[in-house]
C-alpha cells in the first residue's frame, strides 16, 4: 500500500508563491508519474501539473509560466512551487501517484490566494 502526505499549503497574497510538497511511503518500488490536481468549490477537479518517470512534464496553460513541478526520486516526494498566485488558483491541491498501473491520492492541502 502507498500513502501520500501532502504539506505546504496555506495563504499567501496574490503575487505571492508556495512549495506543496507531496511524499509517498510504502509499497514503492517504481512510480510511473507524479501530478498535482486541484479542485476549488463549484468546480470539477482539474490536472494542474504531471512529471513522468522520464522527467517530461505538462502543465495545464492556466498555470504555464508560474508552476513548476519537480521530483525528488531519493526521498519519493513531489514537489510543485507556484509562483505569481493569482486568486483563481485558489482550491484543495491533491497529489496523484501512479505505481503499476494504480493510482493513489493524498489528503489534499487548501491553497488560498487573496486579493
Amino acid at each position: 500500500q502507498v500513502q501520500l502526505v501532502e504539506s505546504g499549503g496555506g495563504l499567501v497574497q496574490a503575487g505571492g508563491s508556495l512549495r506543496l510538497s507531496c511524499a509517498a511511503s510504502g509499497s514503492i518500488f517504481s512510480i510511473n508519474s507524479l501530478g498535482w490536481y486541484r479542485q476549488a468549490p463549484g468546480k470539477q477537479r482539474e490536472l494542474v501539473a504531471r512529471i513522468t518517470n522520464s522527467a517530461s512534464t505538462y502543465y495545464a496553460d492556466s498555470v504555464k509560466g508560474r508552476f513548476t513541478i519537480s521530483r525528488d526520486n531519493a526521498k519519493n516526494t513531489v514537489y510543485l512551487q507556484m509562483n505569481s498566485l493569482k486568486p483563481e488558483d485558489t482550491a484543495v491541491y491533491y497529489c496523484r501517484v501512479v505505481v503499476v498501473h494504480r493510482e493513489y491520492w493524498g489528503q489534499g492541502t487548501q491553497v488560498t490566494v487573496s486579493s
